[in-house]
């Protein structure tokens, strides 16, 4: 059976940058969600959102990999997000306790809504 594929894009709105995620988060994302993360801090965002929405299947090594991620984060002093978890995800993120340490928004929306924008 081939690998899903993975994908993951940069875009930035305001001073935050958001990760759209596509596909399969597995052993074969580990490179493409890192090079991912680090075009997103690269510019020090006031946080990081990663959007689940086009996600379609996340195993054990890709909570892994999401964990380094939020590693990194906390390390930077960076708040990490997300949006668009399926109710399934949202309950594995809780059973993982990923949910104490990244906020957790049902849409892109409301997760910009939760970062401050910084004063003119």
């Amino acid at each position: 059976m081939p690998a899903q594929s993975f994908e993951a894009r940069v875009r930035r709105q305001g001073g935050i940058a958001i990760v759209d995620l596509h596909g399969e988060i597995n052993s074969f994302a580990d490179e493409g969600l890192s090079t991912a993360y680090a075009e997103a801090s690269s510019q020090n965002p006031a946080a990081i959102l990663l959007n689940f929405a086009g996600v379609d299947y996340i195993n054990s090594t890709g909570i892994a990999l999401i964990v380094g991620l939020l590693a990194q984060a906390r390390k930077s002093g960076r708040r990490l997000l997300t949006s668009g978890l399926s109710s399934h995800y949202v309950e594995i993120f809780q059973i993982t306790r990923l949910a104490d340490f990244m906020s957790i928004f049902s849409d892109e929306a409301s997760a910009l809504a939760s970062v401050p924008t910084p004063a003119s």
